[in-house]
């Protein structure tokens, strides 16, 4: 389903004074414009969510408030051997938790027994560094000049609504140290990935999303199910560093028997499908908030169209396509 969605070119605040959604807020920008002025308490949700992918590693930071918990958690993919690393940690009432109320601007940090982590925003991008027991992340995200990204509002209602910055193809370098082993991230086949979000959430909500990267500022975001009918999507192709807004309604398909399977996104002008290499597998109960996030890392193959137009290869982007239900 095609949508009409407007382009803002502005600063504007996500709420108005009342603390509900603004409208002249609702659209889709190049860069962070938005400033995530969310008040209230018990539907808010605030987080930063980096992904890194390299030839040998997958890396998945979390730093989230859902006001009555802060759920934070480190992932590690060894692609070499499959090994995954998980650390998290559960904070009432997420104490602790520092989230900027705009999208590349100051830093978002934790700390706890078990975790800590800290996004720093540089003027030529993002210091990550996550330190768990025996796992070390340590890398510097670098934000190409001009290179734009993709921040939407998505409108369920004037009380619900969620603002997404979506930053894709990233390059990035540093060092993972697991268990004393010491990897080097380098080269033009490593890449970040930013999720940030804000918003009021209704209490049950069901996802997707995929992200690729390749080098040169070439790269994707797409998203279903949570965007159905608000007349917004966070649909955008990347091409050399230019955003190409997608605006329709996808279809995904892809087999909930079997993750592994190739999933296939259509619509709006793109046929992509992503061919996994490793399924995340992720359930969270803690009777008020409960989540199953299953993320498939994978390569890329098929094609899009730009806004003039040209068609162009979406193969070899490497990403992860996902599905999360979550309660919270």
């Amino acid at each position: 389903m095609p949508t009409v969605e407007r382009e803002i070119t502005e600063p504007v605040d996500l709420c108005g004074p009342d603390g509900r959604l603004d409208p002249s807020a609702v659209g889709w920008t190049r860069r962070p414009l938005h400033r995530a002025n969310v008040r209230g308490w018990g539907r808010t949700k605030r987080w930063e969510y980096w992904g890194v992918a390299t030839p040998t590693h997958v890396v998945g930071l979390v730093l989230s408030s859902l006001d009555y918990a802060g759920v934070h958690s480190l992932y590690l993919l060894d692609r070499r051997t499959g090994r995954e690393i998980v650390r998290e940690a559960v904070v009432p009432l997420a104490r602790g938790a520092v989230l900027p109320d705009r999208s590349g601007v100051g830093t978002a940090s934790v700390r706890t027994r078990a975790l800590s982590l800290e996004f720093a925003t540089r003027a030529d991008g993002v210091t990550l560094r996550a330190e768990a027991d025996d796992v070390l992340v340590d890398l510097a995200v670098v934000r190409p000049a001009g290179q734009e990204s993709l921040g939407v509002v998505v409108p369920w209602s004037a009380r619900r609504f969620q603002y997404t910055v979506k930053d894709v193809a990233l390059p990035v370098t540093g060092r993972l140290v697991v268990a004393g082993e010491e990897v080097t991230v380098e080269g033009p086949a490593a890449f970040a990935v930013l999720d940030h979000g804000r918003g009021r959430w209704p209490y049950s909500m069901t996802w997707n999303w995929a992200a690729g990267s390749g080098p040169g500022g070439n790269g994707l975001t797409l998203g279903g199910q949570w965007t159905d009918g608000t007349g917004m999507t966070e649909n955008a192709v990347l091409v050399e560093g230019r955003l190409h807004k997608v605006g329709a309604e996808l279809r995904w398909e892809y087999d909930r028997t079997d993750w592994l399977r190739p999933w296939r996104i259509t619509g709006g002008g793109l046929d992509a499908t992503v061919t996994p290499f490793h399924e995340r597998s992720a359930r969270t109960n803690l009777l008020v908030v409960a989540s199953e996030t299953h993320q498939c890392f994978g390569e890329f193959t098929g094609w899009a169209t730009t806004d003039d137009g040209a068609r162009v290869s979406l193969d070899g982007l490497t990403g992860w396509a996902e599905e999360a239900r979550n309660r919270w």
